[in-house]
């Protein structure tokens, strides 16, 4: 039987191409060359696209900021991703998890695994992905949400009226609104990167000119004091899901360096909750996935708070990191679905859309 011709593109353009490295080269470590017959793809940071010309089966997983050597441009992307059965995006961020490039394969109409367009345009931006949880009536921490325009920034409020305010009216506002400590986030950020927590107004007024650097649209929640629990998803109508695992940083909350740089964070699978809670969270996680109108995978984060045992959603990741230790797959594992099968059944359901 000839084998599936399966793209694996990794790296990218975002702030998570490190990440997207490690985890590219770890699903084409772990593919079933039998299989598959596996074309590796890079893109570079600025953009450019090349065939990675290393032997598969010599491919290991690669340790974060290596530099990615034996590469030959790729001359007409599109002629060449036609020439594929099925692609795996195993791109984070910005141009690889925004629905972008899953526009690109639409227009090719070239199967891939992951979300559509539009669940991948809304799970990546943390703020209509409140909008539409907040239709889904599901729990989530009070927030507000600002712009940045020239050397203002804009207030918008519930009903998107927006005002033109200074950093200082921008903190009045929102000391008003919500209580310290307080969450400063890029709209459109992957792996914690630009997220910061204030506890006064100057660090709030800080983090918000450190946020907009990353993105101009800056989403501001109230902090909740609970343990950070995340469920895996898998489907396309008919959705599974995990056991729930729980995070515990190393850091304050769970940054960029925690997740990738400070062996102290851990994960605790399953999560040391009760089973009732658990069940509600699994349930949560499909409803938020079909909400955004989600296919194929997904992870879902929430906060259980520790005083009230209160479950509120956090934020819903489209692509999440896919190397072994990563929690997507270490959360199917705990439920007897192991890597290998897991790459197949995502083949699988990417062929199906």
């Amino acid at each position: 039987m000839d084998r599936i011709r399966l793209g694996v593109i990794f790296g990218g353009v975002s702030t998570e191409h490190d990440v997207s490295c490690i985890s590219g080269t770890s699903v084409i470590e772990n593919l079933d060359k039998a299989k598959y017959e596996i074309f590796p793809v890079y893109i570079s940071k600025n953009g450019e696209w090349f065939v990675y010309k290393k032997d598969v089966d010599s491919i290991r997983v690669l340790d974060i900021s290596t530099d990615i050597e034996e590469l030959e441009k790729i001359e007409n992307i599109t002629d060449y991703l036609k020439n594929l059965d099925v692609i795996f995006p195993v791109l984070h961020g910005l141009g690889g998890e925004d629905g972008s490039i899953q526009g690109l394969f639409e227009m090719l109409k070239v199967p891939y695994v992951g979300c559509k367009i539009l669940a991948s345009c809304v799970g990546m931006d943390k703020v209509y992905t409140k909008l539409v949880f907040e239709k889904a009536k599901i729990n989530q921490a009070t927030y507000e949400y600002i712009q940045k325009y020239k050397d203002k920034y804009i207030y918008i409020d519930k009903c998107f009226n927006e005002k033109i305010c200074s950093i200082d009216e921008i903190a009045n506002i929102l000391e008003k609104n919500l209580k310290y400590p307080m969450f400063v986030k890029p709209s459109n950020s992957g792996s914690s990167v630009g997220i910061n927590k204030a506890i006064n107004k100057e660090e709030l007024k800080e983090y918000i000119r450190h946020s907009a650097i990353f993105d101009k649209k800056i989403l501001i929640e109230q902090a909740i004091c609970g343990k950070e629990v995340e469920c895996a998803v898998l489907g396309n109508e008919d959705v599974i899901t995990s056991c729930v695992g729980e995070i515990k940083p190393a850091d304050e909350f769970y940054s960029f360096d925690a997740k990738y740089k400070n062996v102290a964070s851990k994960v605790i699978i399953p999560a040391d909750i009760d089973k009732e809670i658990s069940n509600e969270i699994r349930d949560l996680s499909i409803k938020a996935f079909k909400a955004i109108d989600g296919s194929g995978l997904a992870r879902v984060d929430f906060f259980v708070e520790d005083k009230t045992n209160a479950i509120y959603i956090n934020e819903i990741n489209t692509l999440p990191g896919f190397t072994k230790i990563s929690m997507y797959p270490k959360l199917f594992e705990q439920v007897g679905i192991g890597y290998k099968e897991l790459l197949d059944r995502l083949i699988d359901l990417a062929l199906l859309k």
